[in-house]
């Protein structure tokens, strides 16, 4: 028997450096998303965060895939940003941004849970915006208070079957998302202002902090900020 990593976005980024991490612990690792890892023994099993209710049509290979395993640990990771304001949201932007961030976990925990072991964990990547607001940010800083909300629920509701689950929060990573959404000047003012480490946070530390997250019950209903330290004005 062998412990399974089970992670959306797991082919670049954060997701790609924490199966690293996890297959260098020994554990079998499954990929959900759109676009294949091509880390060698990497399952991938092709999923979209926009379309949750298909979580149906994968049931049936993830459960063959993570059968026998002697933990499972489902990492939420993969997740949607779009800048805009609250004045000016766009309710069918703000409702996708909800379905991928948010009720596409909620759809792969129903898959998932019943086929975890005691043991077992479920860590969600929340955001600096997890927990706090800044312009412009308005239906991503939504979506990342809910993951937050949906971890405290997970933790309560799992307890009575051994099943931990905690929020990890990273503050600005060296990610295409942030290479995507940012400019390089945008991004050196945030961290000349905010960061106290006053650099960019590696994925592989990230990487690092999920696996011992999901490995320690010691963080269990916890929320932990992953950001190099905040200068506080």
């Amino acid at each position: 028997m062998t412990n399974c990593l089970v992670i959306t976005g797991g082919s670049r980024g954060i997701g790609r450096e924490t199966v690293v991490k996890f297959m260098q612990q020994g554990w079998k690792a499954i990929n959900l998303s759109r676009k294949p890892c091509n880390l060698e023994g990497v399952v991938n099993i092709a999923f979209d965060l926009n379309h949750p209710q298909r979580t149906e049509e994968i049931a049936a290979e993830l459960a063959a895939r993570v059968k026998d395993s002697s933990k499972i640990c489902l990492v939420h990771n993969a997740a949607i940003y779009k800048r805009d304001e609250m004045q000016n949201v766009q309710l069918d932007v703000l409702s996708k941004i909800l379905i991928a961030n948010v009720v596409s976990a909620v759809a792969l925990n129903q898959v998932i849970i019943p086929l975890m072991p005691k043991g077992s964990a479920i860590v969600y990547i929340g955001s600096t915006l997890s927990e706090k607001g800044v312009p412009s940010n308005a239906s991503y800083t939504i979506s990342k208070h809910a993951v937050v909300g949906m971890m405290r629920a997970t933790t309560q509701d799992l307890a009575s079957k051994g099943i931990i689950s905690c929020c990890i929060c990273p503050g600005l990573v060296e990610t295409d998302m942030v290479r995507e959404n940012m400019d390089e000047q945008t991004v050196r003012s945030i961290i000349e202002s905010s960061v106290l480490g006053k650099r960019l946070i590696r994925p592989e530390e990230m990487a690092d902090a999920i696996y011992f997250c999901g490995t320690n019950p010691l963080f269990n209903g916890n929320v932990l900020h992953a950001n190099l330290g905040q200068q506080m004005s």
